[in-house]
């Protein structure tokens, strides 16, 4: 994996652009089906008085991380309708989990999207966490406008040609599949 910061990426690196630089959704039919996973975090800032009335259920308009719960999984289902190369995939899981990080007066958000397929699930990842931020921020706004939503970054993800990246400095979950970036047996070998 090269670093950002010493070199440039050249057409040929850029899988979502043609040899005249034109936008292209990838041809993925060659590939293997593999078990895929990411993990994307991000996280909501806040006012004290805003967090504790999401702890507390204080919100009027209801209990803002069941909903932004829901939000993050449809965000995920929706990701090839808001982001145009994306491929629409028959996406297996979405979990996300929620902690009320009291020193920072934050939301973090923490997603993991897997499927067994030809393409990666980081984007489904990152959006399930970009749809629920942005839900606590909808739940919330009244009583808090100066929220933030930022820092959402892909922690992790497993499967498929390039293999396995681990965001360096960030803990990720290690209740994974083991069979994760593993071929997928169709049956027909035999």
């Amino acid at each position: 994996m090269s670093d950002a910061s010493t070199s440039s990426p050249t057409t040929g690196d850029l899988t979502h652009l043609d040899e005249r630089g034109r936008a292209r959704m990838v041809d993925v039919s060659a590939k293997g089906e593999t078990v895929r996973i990411a993990t994307a975090r991000g996280r909501v800032l806040m006012r004290p008085e805003t967090l504790r009335l999401i702890r507390t259920g204080g919100v009027t308009k209801g209990d803002v991380l069941a909903i932004a719960q829901v939000a993050g999984v449809m965000g995920a289902k929706k990701t090839p309708d808001l982001i145009p190369l994306c491929h629409p995939l028959p996406i297996t899981g979405v979990d996300l989990s929620f902690e009320l990080d009291e020193d920072a007066s934050a939301v973090e958000i923490t997603a993991s999207a897997r499927i067994v397929g030809k393409t990666g699930v980081e984007m489904e990842a990152l959006t399930a966490v970009a749809t629920a931020a942005l839900t606590v921020y909808d739940m919330c706004k009244a009583v808090d406008k100066d929220m933030v939503i930022d820092h959402i970054r892909l922690l992790h993800k497993v499967g498929g040609k390039s293999g396995e990246y681990r965001r360096a400095g960030e803990p990720v979950s290690t209740d994974e599949p083991a069979q994760a970036g593993a071929p997928v047996s169709t049956g027909e070998e035999a």
